[in-house]
């Protein structure tokens, strides 16, 4: 795991994407100038905090690590609160401070990849198929309430083909349901790795199914976070047995620097 640094960098711009429900734009993608960082993973995390949060909001925003290029850091968000907000608001020339890359990323295997991704969840894989020197192996199944284009999906598509599952009417739910199972069992007859982002009740329904149908399988969890470091303990989950370090199991353990990425049999989501 790369060391943390801390950075201010420069907004190049900030890009809208989509509509929800008819309302105003609540989707962005903020590109920054590319910060130090020798190395990331896709799956790690970094903190970000605008100058223009001044005193008012003390705390930094944890996100995924959409992207990064040889110019630029790509951040996408959604407004859900009063930090994002104020960064729907930020400007080309404004300062952001940056510290990263946090916590350990997805695994990266020679075998069948089942990349699933609930809302917001796709962030982390725009950077894993674009990192992942075997893209043919990875196929992805999304799940989502708002319409399509709110997403990043094209990123994704430029690599491998987004299979896309929209929740809006009775029984959308169900047959989403119906296909993560579906596919997970076809990936674990392959002995492939599923590795799964989204809300809790999504990432619980997968767990379940890692579980039941025995197939290798890695959570990325969105939990809370103030300071990104394990200083605050705001993030913690419960680990299992089965925690590869002794002295943590059946404990609580920092998600921003055990996780935010876990084994699906190590980590209890209950």
């Amino acid at each position: 795991m790369s060391q943390p640094a801390s950075s201010l960098l420069t907004v190049l711009d900030l890009v809208p994407f989509g509509q929800s429900n008819g309302l105003d734009t609540q989707f962005f993608a903020l590109r920054l100038e590319r910060p130090s960082w020798t190395a990331w993973k896709p799956g790690q995390f970094m903190m970000v905090r605008p100058t223009s949060f001044g005193l008012d909001l003390p705390w930094g925003r944890p996100f995924g690590i959409c992207h990064m290029t040889a110019q630029h850091l790509i951040c996408f968000f959604q407004v859900v609160g009063r930090g994002t907000q104020r960064m729907a608001a930020l400007k080309s020339g404004d300062k952001v401070q940056v510290w990263g890359p946090l916590g350990n990323g997805f695994a990266m295997e020679d075998k069948p990849t089942l990349l699933l991704a609930g809302g917001m969840g796709i962030v982390p894989f725009i950077g894993y198929v674009h990192e992942h020197h075997q893209p043919w192996n990875l196929t992805m199944l999304f799940g989502h309430r708002q319409p399509l284009n709110c997403y990043p999906v094209d990123s994704i598509n430029e690599r491998i083909t987004v299979d896309s599952l929209r929740e809006s009417a009775v029984g959308d739910l169900d047959n989403l349901i119906f296909s993560l199972r579906e596919r997970m069992a076809d990936v674990g007859e392959q002995n492939g790795l599923v590795l799964a982002c989204g809300p809790l009740p999504f990432l619980k329904t997968v767990q379940q199914f890692a579980l039941e149908l025995k197939v290798r399988t890695q959570l990325s969890l969105e939990n809370k976070m103030a300071c990104g470091v394990g200083a605050c303990l705001g993030c913690v989950c419960q680990s299992t047995e089965n925690y590869p370090v002794a002295a943590k199991r059946n404990w609580p353990v920092q998600v921003c620097t055990h996780g935010p990425v876990f084994w699906a049999d190590q980590i209890s989501l209950d």
